[in-house]
């Protein structure tokens, strides 16, 4: 491992691959960067500001005793940085992003564009309402396509992401027990569910009873049926599940739920396999969670903004939260008091402070709009088709632990191929960023040893599929043939080698503490 001049690893040579080191540290038009930090000083700005004296009343006593240590540049130096950081990442407009689960597919920009829109990109949420009619009927608009979709009646807008949509889900049920009367505390959640969906329902106050899973990959419909009973609120499905696989006993399962008194909750992060043309309503849902970033194209990650839309059976629609969106002779309304509710409406309460997230629902409403239900649904078959398609090219020489029959939108192999090769999927997944991927989801499902889940979206060409699927049967049969130098140490041709990621998640550096001046970090 070479260092760079400000003594950190530097992001090219190493004695490993021959390579020579370059003096800069650069590696020709990839930039080594060092911390904004690092580069900062004292004195430089990127803007001028007047001398204002501000007296000590003015400031309440709170006047400035130390410098806090932020780092000081110049305009150009700031674009710079940022610039360099952008190159070192991966994103879903460089290159295929294979993650399974988590449905990375490209954000048409006409979807950016109209949420940019005077009106809907300056919106402030505490505006009065009748100032803001159009946006409250673009919410009612894209509430009509969500419960067309699904073929439910009801659905509350409010849940910020997949997980708060669960949760929403949940308490409705829960509201839904107590006014029967009932005390029902036990969840019964599939091994092939989400790890958020237990999660959720430990954070919602219930108790997860885990329900195994057959050799084929889905749930053991004798043992769901064994543990029935009248204690259980709700079964947590996730459809298709982590596995790729659509629970074909899905109705069965439902009519056993509903006969036992309980709920239905599906986990609708998968939505994207089976949108346009199976509607979850039909299927005897009572709550399902809608990832607008996964199904419709909103951007995904980074800790929001999210969007988790939960659609709601008619048993369950009386206990959708606050507010309400109602049209009325006034126009649109948000209903945010209990003494302005309509009839039957009982709503357990509210998620958050304000009605979902605007920009998110501008964005999925454009590509519902630009798509048509009949697109909506050729988005879903060819997310299916490729992913078959990748399955289908690969398990001759990946192991599919589910491969006799076709999957959904995600195709799963595990390691067991890697057996004896002294490759691990940890290795494989290294070797690809030096191929210019990102790694597919590893170790996950749980219930697959050595898990690789791959999700091509409809968004990828025939030839960009092609070129993936051959980079990672190379990378198969190099493992097998044990030649390992390609695997050792990889990535090398990344911004930064491989980390040591046990000791970066048990003892984590989370600040920079300048030498000169140790106050700047307290």
């Amino acid at each position: 491992m070479t260092m760079n001049n400000q003594g950190r690893p530097s992001a090219v040579g190493t004695s490993e691959n021959h390579e020579l080191p370059t003096i800069s540290g650069d590696r020709g038009l990839d930039h080594e960067e060092p911390l904004i930090f690092e580069i900062g000083r004292d004195g430089m700005t990127g803007v001028d500001l007047p001398d204002v004296q501000m007296s000590e009343t003015r400031l309440g006593g709170m006047r400035r005793r130390k410098p806090i240590g932020l780092p000081g540049l110049s305009e150009p130096e700031v674009i710079r940085h940022y610039v360099r950081l952008s190159r070192m990442n991966y994103a879903i407009d460089a290159g295929l992003y294979p993650l399974g689960s988590c449905t990375m597919k490209h954000n048409p920009r006409l979807n950016e564009k109209v949420a940019r829109l005077p009106g809907f990109g300056d919106l402030h949420p505490l505006a009065p309402q009748s100032t803001v009619q159009g946006a409250l009927e673009l919410i009612g608009e894209l509430m009509m396509w969500l419960t067309t979709l699904t073929g439910m009646p009801a659905v509350a807008m409010s849940p910020k992401a997949g997980a708060h949509g669960e949760l929403c889900g949940l308490l409705s049920i829960r509201a839904a027990i107590a006014a029967r009367g009932e005390v029902r505390k036990r969840i019964l959640v599939p091994a092939s569910a989400h790890g958020t969906n237990p999660a959720t329902a430990a954070f919602a106050g219930f108790v997860i009873d885990e329900v195994k899973g057959t050799a084929d990959g889905r749930v053991d419909m004798v043992e769901l049926e064994g543990k029935l009973g009248p204690d259980v609120a709700a079964i947590m499905l996730t459809n298709p599940n982590t596995c790729g696989l659509f629970e074909r006993d899905i109705r069965h399962m439902a009519d056993a739920t509903h006969k036992a008194g309980a709920y239905f909750y599906c986990d609708g992060a998968n939505f994207n396999a089976i949108a346009g043309r199976v509607r979850p309503g039909d299927l005897g849902i009572d709550a399902m969670h809608i990832n607008l970033h996964k199904t419709f194209s909103t951007p995904h990650g980074g800790g929001g903004p999210g969007a988790g839309p939960v659609v709601l059976s008619a048993a369950l629609a009386p206990f959708a939260p606050l507010p309400l969106l109602v049209r009325d002779s006034r126009g649109f309304r948000l209903i945010e008091d209990r003494d302005e509710l309509p009839a039957r409406a009982k709503p357990f309460g509210r998620m958050c402070a304000f009605h979902g997230q605007m920009g998110m629902f501008v964005r999925a409403l454009a590509y519902m709009l630009s798509h048509g239900r009949d697109g909506v649904r050729q988005a879903s078959e060819d997310a299916v088709l490729s992913a078959n398609y990748i399955l289908a090219s690969l398990k001759d020489v990946m192991s599919a632990p589910y491969g006799n029959g076709p999957c959904m939108h995600e195709a799963l192999f595990d390691d067991s191929f890697l057996e004896g090769s002294g490759v691990t999927t940890l290795d494989f997944a290294k070797a690809m960023i030096d191929e210019g991927y990102h790694p597919m989801t590893m170790y996950f499902p749980l219930v697959v040893h050595g898990a690789m889940l791959i999700e091509p979206t409809e968004s990828e060409s025939k030839e960009s599929l092609d070129r993936f699927i051959h980079v990672l049967r190379e990378l198969a049969l190099e493992a097998i043939a044990k030649n390992t130098v390609r695997f050792d140490g990889a990535p090398r041709y990344a911004p930064r080698r491989r980390l040591d990621e046990t000791a970066a998640a048990r003892k984590p550096v989370l600040r920079w503490k300048r030498k000169d001046l140790p106050q700047a970090a307290e």
